[in-house]
């Protein structure tokens, strides 16, 4: 059964030089104690539909259209208050990128996971300081460190202290982006161990932002492909790293080093995402495709399910890309 269910969604930015379609009708569903990945270059929208889903969009930010259910409850149509009360920590939460600009530098982190408990929850201060601590402990962080400043911690455990502050009003859904930004290889191994544990321990959903595909493979059941606002490929982690079938999802697979082949170079998606103020027409893959052709220029394509396992692509060149052909020699 689908936690979240997110249809058609939309949302763009006001600027001066108009409207960036940062969003542009996404759907997609996590179910319960699933978790799903989104991936793609960075400026395709991924933080951006999340902060959506939050509805925690800046000033310029307008959602224009789409839908977004949890467990059948329309959140788009909840008032701010009721949404901050009975959605915003309580259902849903978020790791945010960089566990720095998420702590207050002057305040204790034990204070801060108190101060996000005592928000949503009517509980006593005592309550909440023994929560804080057992959620400490539950991370890897010693419930000795409560009344330490962010200064006083690695980076490894800011983080952990952050998912620590995700999980205080015991959520049901995680929306984790970039949780392992600027953290070494061991560090973010550990953080995201934990991550794991976490979810398996407390039937935890997740929605796992990163442009990592290595990160998403070890993490994640599912797997949506964003580029440009869009999503152009969706399905099982383990089908679309296996066998991709829109040219950007064998890209990212291509430019992903793979330690058990042969010695050969890394290759990269040539070009860059587009302006998302005016995305090209037709396909918005294709200035950057090896196989576009006039009807990629012109004509959008619409998501289509290939195979079992709710395989779904966007794309015209699906017939040649099925085929195994690597395109990107």
């Amino acid at each position: 059964m689908a936690l979240l269910e997110v249809k058609d969604l939309k949302m763009y930015y006001q600027t001066l030089r108009g409207q960036v379609k940062a969003v542009d009708s996404v759907s997609f569903e996590i179910e319960k104690g699933k978790a799903l990945g989104i991936a793609g270059e960075s400026g395709c929208g991924k933080s951006s539909m999340a902060i959506t889903v939050l509805r925690l969009l800046p000033g310029n930010g307008h959602i224009l259209g789409g839908e977004v259910r949890m467990d059948g409850l329309d959140l788009l149509s909840m008032s701010e208050e009721a949404f901050r009360k009975a959605i915003r920590w309580s259902r849903i939460s978020m790791i945010f990128q960089g566990a720095m600009n998420a702590l207050n530098p002057v305040h204790r982190v034990g204070n801060q996971i108190v101060e996000a408990i005592l928000t949503h929850e009517d509980v006593s201060r005592q309550e909440a300081v023994d929560r804080a601590r057992r959620l400490l402990d539950m991370v890897g962080i010693s419930p000795r460190r409560f009344n330490d400043y962010p200064h006083e911690f690695s980076g490894g455990m800011k983080q952990r202290a952050v998912i620590a502050m995700a999980l205080a009003c015991n959520p049901d859904l995680v929306i984790a982006d970039e949780p392992t930004t600027a953290l070494d290889v061991m560090v973010q191994a550990q953080v995201l161990r934990a991550i794991q544990d976490l979810r398996e321990k407390l039937a935890l959903s997740m929605m796992l932002i990163t442009h990592d595909l290595s990160v998403i493979a070890q993490t994640c059941d599912d797997v949506a492909i964003m580029y440009a606002g869009r999503i152009v490929e969706y399905g099982t982690a383990t089908e679309v790293y296996k066998k991709p079938l829109h040219p950007y999802s064998m890209g990212l697979v291509s430019a992903f080093p793979n330690i058990a082949a042969d010695k050969s170079p890394v290759r990269s998606v040539p070009g860059f995402p587009p302006n998302l103020v005016s995305p090209p027409e037709g396909c918005r893959f294709h200035p950057r495709c090896p196989l576009a052709d006039d009807r990629c220029k012109t004509e959008e394509p619409a998501s289509i399910e290939v195979g079992g396992n709710h395989h779904s692509v966007a794309c015209h060149k699906v017939d040649v890309t099925a085929g195994g052909i690597d395109i990107w020699v």
